[in-house]
């Protein structure tokens, strides 16, 4: 299976003629192509932005709306091959791609075409002397969205949706590992007529094509979501040419667990906030603190929840709970992080190793859920990201001490608590280091709200009107009325 790069509303190969291979986690096989492109394909796709800027810009934003929320409805339409895609290109149990991936990139562009009817502008008046100040929001013009390969259309839908729905025209790079669903995107956008050069994807290599946007001088904004370090590389690439950056990137987050959490439902989401996704979401609890009261019942139910329910397996099979990740060198990364826990007095309670299933599935990039103990909260385990199925345990005795190690890291995305008492709720939600903060629940998302990290989990906020904030400039017109 061949994807193309989607530039001027048409489908091209990089002008290098160059391909690259395109892996199936679940079998390790090649199963496609994607364009190498590089700083030309990037230049070609920005020149069709510009020329689709005065267009898409000067519509209204009914008309916006009438064309995303076509997009929404083919997404819709097309949502049993997307999610085959999705599943086939990423490794995920196809159940949660049709369950949740797709379902939600056709949200975002509801959300966002409805939120562009609602965007308001600000005016305040002055009566020494009489003048009245109003706030004109303007879109930037082409703008770059750089997505990761975790929840592939899921994140590039949330950051193209906004940026159009504001008036932009739109660079994207969806992640090499997981082109399909991108591409297949760019054949809905054609489908529905949305006007050629709106939305240009391009295809290819993160330090070639991705580079290529960040460098590229007159792209106005970059919103990216990915790991730390590439962020870094980001920030320093764009600040000094002044482009508005909006970054989410990595996490290691807590979730913190008193002795009177409502039991049942904590250990259930404990089970999901560890290691859905094959533990691929940089929203995962990777550090689980329990009070110490709680700790060998919890500990026991949680081992045992996992060996019983938690199956790896093929993407395609119902009862899978946990697929493949999503390269070897990821898995390998990932193995080499157990390893490393061990080294550091960790003792694995389960898992700690590769899977391997049986032909077709024998090559294909498993590893069991691992669950560890006896590490300290200040050791390489517990402080940098793995982006796996693997979660520490750590008892704990007070609010303050757990509080302590909680924020602990250089990184603060989200953080989840469970407890009863709503006062304890309040008093650790107002002093965790995060952008996020669950109570009772886990990856309950409301689109209205601002999400982002802080520290090393980024720079900005999406969702809600703090994306299309984002992607538009402020302009004041004061105007005095008493001369």
């Amino acid at each position: 299976m061949k994807v193309y790069n989607f530039i001027a509303g048409a489908m091209r190969p990089a002008l290098s003629g160059r391909w690259l291979d395109n892996i199936e986690p679940a079998t390790g096989q090649v199963y496609g192509q994607l364009p190498d492109s590089d700083a030309r394909d990037v230049e070609e796709a920005y020149r069709a932005a510009k020329k689709a800027f005065p267009l898409w810009s000067g519509l209204s934003a009914e008309d916006r709306y009438a064309y995303l929320m076509r997009i929404a409805e083919r997404i819709e339409a097309r949502a049993k091959e997307l999610a085959e895609a999705e599943s086939r290109d990423n490794g995920k149990p196809l159940w949660l791609a049709r369950s949740v991936d797709i379902p939600r990139a056709s949200k975002n562009f509801r959300f966002f075409a409805t939120s562009a009817l609602h965007f308001g502008s600000e005016s305040y008046e002055m009566r020494k002397p009489h003048a009245i100040n109003y706030v004109l929001r303007k879109p930037l013009g082409v703008v770059g969205c750089i997505s990761p390969w975790n929840l592939p259309l899921y994140l590039f839908t949330w950051k193209v949706a906004p940026a159009l729905a504001a008036g932009n025209t739109v660079v994207a790079k969806p992640s090499e590992l997981t082109p399909v669903t991108a591409y297949l995107l760019g054949e809905i956008c054609s489908e529905v007529g949305l006007p050629e050069g709106v939305l240009n994807i391009v295809q290819g290599l993160g330090p070639k094509a991705g580079a290529a946007i960040v460098a590229h001088p007159d792209i106005a904004a970059l919103s990216f979501t990915g790991g730390t370090k590439t962020g870094a590389e980001i920030a320093r690439v764009a600040a000094p040419m002044f482009k508005k950056i909006s970054l989410e990137l990595g996490g290691k987050n807590p979730n913190i667990i008193f002795a009177d959490a409502p039991y049942e439902p904590m250990l259930s989401t404990t089970l999901r906030s560890s290691f859905a996704n094959q533990g691929q979401i940089c929203l995962c609890g990777s550090r689980i603190f329990i009070q110490r009261s709680l700790y060998d019942r919890f500990k026991e139910d949680f081992i045992r929840k996992i060996e019983e329910e938690w199956k790896v397996g093929p993407p395609l099979e119902e009862d899978t709970k946990v697929g493949a990740l999503i390269s070897e060198s990821h898995m390998q990364k990932v193995l080499r992080y157990i390893e490393l826990a061990k080294s550091e007095g960790g003792t694995v309670l389960t898992g700690g190793h590769r899977v391997h299933l049986p032909p077709p599935w024998d090559k294909g990039y498993y590893v069991a859920p691992t669950v560890i103990e006896g590490l300290p909260n200040n050791c390489r385990t517990n402080q940098e990201e793995i982006f796996g199925p693997v979660v520490s345990l750590m008892p704990f005795e007070t609010e303050e001490e757990v509080l302590a190690m909680a924020n602990a890291v250089p990184y603060g995305l989200s953080a989840t608590v469970w407890t009863r008492d709503l006062s304890r709720a309040h008093r650790i939600a107002d002093r965790l280091e995060a952008g996020v903060v669950w109570i009772n629940t886990w990856l309950l998302r409301d689109l209205r709200t601002p999400f982002g990290g802080v520290k090393a989990s980024g720079v900005g906020r999406e969702g809600g009107f703090e994306a299309l904030r984002f992607f538009t400039e402020p302009r004041t017109v004061c105007i005095r009325y008493d001369v």
